[in-house]
């Protein structure tokens, strides 16, 4: 992995939260929701997000249907972050975010976060949990391969 940020994407139709890991690829922390405008205009957000946090790799969260088909929603996702990853020039993986607002509800309630006021936080914190899957299925992936010796 290079040396710099990875950015986590949870893409609604209304909202798009974003997370970042540590330089190091350590931690995932919320960032912010972006209200969706258009096409175009969160694609130019996302880019000067991506420029000012120096982020060198970026997560998409694939909201496929439980069975794992791609659903209509994910069909549109998965457009995005291929336009992403043409106009960014990084790459741009889609991660399997099926659970993801479930695991985010979870963390709220066990937090006691009133449920008013989660439209605010809820899809940082589903990035978040994209951005720490990934980044646990990565490690997990590079130890594997040390014990393997696969990936030399």
């Amino acid at each position: 992995m290079a040396a710099g940020r990875v950015m986590a994407l949870d893409v609604g139709k209304v909202r798009v939260g974003v997370a970042l890991s540590d330089p190091l690829g350590y931690t995932a922390q919320p960032l912010l929701t972006l209200w969706r405008k258009s096409r175009g205009e969160d694609l130019r957000s996302l880019l000067r997000l991506i420029r000012k946090h120096e982020v060198v790799e970026i997560v998409v969260g694939n909201p496929l249907h439980m069975s794992g088909d791609v659903s209509p929603w994910a069909a549109k996702v998965q457009q995005f972050a291929e336009e992403l990853r043409a106009r960014s020039g990084l790459p741009v993986y889609l991660w399997d975010e099926r659970l993801s607002s479930v695991a985010a509800h979870e963390i709220l309630n066990e937090a006691g976060h009133d449920r008013r006021d989660r439209k605010y936080v809820i899809d940082q914190l589903a990035a978040v949990v994209i951005l720490r899957d990934w980044m646990e299925a990565r490690e997990q992936k590079e130890r594997n391969d040390e014990r393997t010796g696969e990936g030399q």
